[in-house]
């Protein structure tokens, strides 16, 4: 077995049923990791004597080790991970005491049988679209290393689209799951805000954040997700305690009856030629006929922007007065005029939110699943600092997340799903309402089964 492009499922079936064993899976992928990650620098650290004392243990009685029996997955570096430092991404969370604790999604997914083999790259302090990391250097797009693999997830899309794992952990506060996930032509998965617990993980955007998964597959995607479900007592505060609702074994229910649209108006200005044609191979496979507007979505990117520097800008504000200069200067000039948004300003941005947010569970009432595009075009080369956007030349930083910024805003699940173009994949979004994961992964699902949405294997 190609332990490095096999999807988690068949890992493990094959540990679960003494084909393969969780230490030969391990082994191998540590050598690939050894031998890409030179290339796509997707890792900043690798865990191998934890994986291989990990996977030993769950060879000693395979049976009982859970749905992902001896699947290796890694973590954006925001995670808290027992024995490393939280690096965040940034230079000056080095020198932070070294975890105690893993995160608990991490403790979840080990529960069901899956081993931790290291952390990811990521943009400093997540405030990112691009990948581009200043102090680790940027993670690669594995399907062409010239690119961006897309922030601020981008070394869990890289590691993920490159295969040298099959399931990753990311966040996204405004596209950090979904951005990567286009880019490098995989699937994600932004959950409901407050569905899945943050505690233990290095904050951006307190009000915004969700943490997910990536992986190759829908199945592998959904499977994950399940395992990481739960309330967690009251360690993060966001965290709904709500009981777990189990989508893996229902993904194959069909998507008769539910109801499509087409994000229109703002969705629809600015498409690169990728960009407008995944989304409509998608639409026709559904049958999504019907053409909606989102109200006022140019203010609710707007106000999206507006929390997101303000909110970063507090957090930060000791380190920016005491320790400037180890910021990227991209980031830190960003943050430092979040700290100088008026109070008034925010309360605003948070007014016009509760505003808009009612409005789009409104078309929620009759629409089931909303068709976006996630980005704007496939990935911008690595170093590139402005893209056309509707005949106009924008920042790629800014807005490669464009299109997922107001829908993070409001907290709905999306799943991300990877159409495979050529020569690169590009992804779009299939979005759903407040705790509709379900509905999301079920069309992700159908998609995945057409043919329309796939995770393609770089060229080379």
């Amino acid at each position: 077995m190609d332990t490095n492009w096999s999807s988690a499922a068949d890992i493990a079936a094959a540990v679960t049923a003494g084909r393969s064993s969780a230490s030969d899976v391990i082994e191998a992928t540590l050598a690939q990791i050894k031998t890409r990650n030179r290339v796509l620098n997707a890792f900043t650290a690798v865990l191998a004597d934890r994986a291989r004392e990990r996977a030993a243990a769950i060879d000693r009685d395979p049976s009982r080790a859970g749905p992902l029996a001896g699947v290796p997955f890694a973590v954006k570096n925001l995670f808290d991970v027992a024995g490393l430092r939280t690096l965040a991404g940034s230079k000056i969370n080095r020198k932070r005491p070294k975890a105690k604790l893993d995160q608990p999604l991490i403790e979840r997914l080990e529960a069901a049988g899956a081993i931790l083999v290291g952390a990811l790259n990521m943009g400093e302090y997540a405030y990112d679209f691009t990948g581009e990391n200043v102090h680790d250097g940027p993670s690669r797009n594995p399907h062409d290393r010239k690119r961006m693999s897309g922030g601020s997830s981008g070394g869990s899309g890289s590691a993920v689209g490159g295969g040298l794992v099959p399931l990753a952990l990311g966040s996204d506060t405004n596209g950090s799951i979904r951005v990567p996930a286009s880019l490098c032509g995989i699937f994600g998965l932004k959950p409901t805000y407050g569905r899945l617990t943050r505690a233990r993980s290095f904050p951006f955007v307190d009000s915004l954040d969700h943490l997910g998964p990536f992986a190759r597959s829908v199945t592998d995607l959904a499977t994950a997700y399940d395992a990481m479900q739960g309330y967690d007592g009251g360690e993060d505060a966001a965290c709904v305690d709500r009981p777990a609702e189990p989508v893996a074994s229902a993904l194959g229910q069909g998507i008769d009856g539910l109801r499509f649209a087409v994000a229109g108006g703002f969705f629809r200005k600015g498409l690169s030629p990728e960009a407008q044609e995944a989304t409509e191979r998608v639409a026709k496979a559904l049958g999504a006929s019907r053409e909606i507007e989102l109200p006022e979505i140019g203010r609710a990117r707007a106000a999206a922007y507006l929390i997101t520097a303000s909110e970063g800008g507090a957090l930060h504000l000791d380190r920016l007065r005491k320790q400037a200069a180890d910021f990227d200067p991209a980031v830190r000039d960003r943050l430092i005029a979040g700290a100088m948004v008026p109070a008034s300003a925010v309360i605003a941005a948070q007014k016009f939110r509760r505003w808009y947010r009612a409005q789009v569970l409104e078309i929620f009432k009759d629409v089931d699943v909303i068709i976006a595009p996630s980005t704007p075009c496939v990935a911008p080369l690595l170093g590139q600092e402005n893209f056309m956007l509707d005949g106009v030349e924008v920042p790629v930083r800014a807005n490669l997340g464009i299109y997922t910024q107001p829908i993070s805003f409001i907290g709905l699940p999306v799943a991300a799903v990877p159409v495979p173009l050529k020569p690169m994949p590009i992804g779009v979004q299939i979005i759903a309402a407040p705790w509709r994961e379900d509905v999301a992964l079920r069309v992700a699902y159908s998609l995945e089964q057409m043919g329309v949405a796939s995770a393609p294997r770089p060229a080379a």
